[in-house]
């Protein structure tokens, strides 16, 4: 079942309650559903983590916390799920979502010399950041809304499995 595999990899919400730089958000974080695994919150969780993991922005993890707790879902999941996009799996999602960018607004792809530097971010951002940032947007509402809806339809079947083996024994 799902819910026994997320529960074993999930960290222990005590010791995040707990931790020194969490207290001064005080009560928020004592709201069971932001810990309890359901399938509310699990797929929830899934819509948000992997909506924040298309975003092309610093502290997503931070973004994605924050809306965890918005959104009454389950906290740890939605923010290890952002970990999806890591240094490895960023630059072909993000060519990717530029790429589509370009289709959905009809723009010209631009030739570009990647650096890493302020000035070269700086100058790219006029020509890249309108197609870049309109495929990420709709590629992570895509990934959310299919990320949502295949947690519930698992989360379901496994339920009637397990219901089904019950009635037999």
């Amino acid at each position: 079942m799902p819910r026994k595999t997320i529960k074993r990899l999930m960290p222990d919400h005590e010791k995040i309650r707990d931790h020194k730089h969490l207290r001064y958000l005080g009560s928020r974080l004592h709201d069971p559903n932001l810990w309890h695994l359901n399938r509310r919150g699990a797929s929830g969780a899934f819509a948000v983590g992997l909506f924040f993991a298309w975003m092309p922005i610093p502290m997503q993890m931070l973004f994605a916390a924050i809306f965890a707790v918005v959104f009454r879902v389950n906290l740890p999941l939605s923010v290890v799920l952002v970990w999806i996009s890591n240094p490895l799996t960023m630059p072909p999602m993000f060519y990717g979502a530029y790429l589509l960018g370009v289709k959905i607004l009809g723009s010209e792809t631009h030739e570009f010399n990647f650096e890493i530097s302020v000035d070269w971010f700086l100058s790219s951002l006029g020509t890249i950041a309108p197609p870049l940032l309109t495929g990420c947007v709709v590629i992570g509402l895509v990934s959310s809304a299919i990320g949502y809806a295949f947690i519930r339809i698992l989360w379901r079947l496994s339920v009637i499995r397990e219901y089904k083996q019950r009635q037999k024994r």
